[in-house]
């Protein structure tokens, strides 16, 4: 309930904010034209691109409208083909979602880390907490690809690699997930990487696997077993439901003699660092020649042509 109330105080502090600038523009309108004021215009003309842009945010905020885009996000990233280079790639996209979470006030909790051999990382899983996490990073899964001038290769080639991204909603008790501890098996081994002496000494890392489905879920970020246990049941629970989601999904299709690809089944971005920079979207056609400034986090554009894109699709099918 406090949740629910702080995100209409918002909605309504935005509203009377925004009623205000409006106010405001059109005095200094006023004011400009009378005394043709050029300096006073200017001023007017900022005033209303600000109010546009703030504006254009609440309206990206209303598409959000799904049964948990409200929500946390449970985050994976996890290398693909490539060897280092993919490895390298998906540590790069993990500073990217990082980079993105910060800059709208978006707590980050990383549940589980696997480091590459060489470098960067072959997996990792994040809990993306705040409003929306889930309702804008939905929008970010399915497999990336990077093209650049490899840093490992000696000759200085360039090279492809891919990750995979997956977003599941983190789901909270009102949601009903049959669990059968009978049908789980847990594992507890010690934590690698840079954990201190405490996590390496003692076996409080925590991996589950869910017997009927196959499902393996790890977690090894807390000293305590048990808490690393809850992160690892949590993870469990969502991927239970995105897996009854998307078998939902793909009866639908097949009544409706649709064939659909669902999952991890198509290139979604591609970010070219070399001979040109640009990030292309293949979902929405959105395009970006500032590839620095979208892997330093500036998805916003990209997010907000895909909710468009979904809304619009949703229209067509009601």
């Amino acid at each position: 309930m406090l949740r629910e109330k702080g995100s209409v105080e918002r909605q309504l502090a935005l509203f009377d904010a925004a009623a205000t600038q409006l106010d405001d523009a059109g005095v200094l309108l006023e004011l400009g034209q009378e005394e043709d004021d050029a300096a006073t215009l200017v001023e007017v003309g900022a005033k209303l691109e600000s109010l546009a842009h703030e504006l254009d945010a609440a309206e990206l905020r209303l598409l959000l409208g799904g049964e948990h885009d409200r929500g946390n996000a449970i985050v994976s990233i996890n290398a693909g083909a490539g060897g280092t280079d993919a490895c390298d790639w998906a540590e790069m996209l993990l500073r990217m979602y990082l980079r993105w979470a910060e800059a709208h006030g978006l707590g980050v909790e990383e549940l589980d880390r696997q480091d590459g051999d060489e470098a960067g990382i072959r997996s990792t899983t994040l809990l993306v907490s705040g409003e929306n996490a889930y309702g804008y990073l939905k929008t970010e899964e399915g497999v990336h690809r990077l093209v650049r001038i490899s840093p490992f290769d000696a000759n200085a080639r360039r090279q492809t690699a891919f990750a995979a991204v997956s977003v599941l909603p983190e789901l909270d008790d009102s949601i009903e997930i049959d669990i059968n501890p009978e049908d789980l098996r847990v594992d507890t081994f010690r934590a690698g990487g840079k954990g201190g002496q405490h996590v390496n000494k003692t076996e409080s890392a925590v991996r589950i696997t869910h017997l009927p489905t196959g499902i393996v879920v790890q977690c090894q970020n807390e000293r305590s077993q048990m808490k690393n246990r809850s992160q690892a049941m949590k993870v469990l629970r969502a991927r239970l439901w995105e897996k009854a989601r998307l078998e939902q999904e793909q009866r639908v299709a097949a009544l409706a003699g649709e064939k659909k690809e669902i999952g991890f089944g198509s290139q979604i971005r591609s970010y070219t660092l070399h001979p040109s920079q640009r990030v292309k979207d293949h979902r929405t056609d959105v395009e970006i020649g500032n590839a620095q400034a979208v892997l330093d986090g500036d998805l916003d554009r990209f997010m907000r042509a895909q909710l468009m894109q979904r809304a619009a699709h949703a229209g067509a099918r009601s």
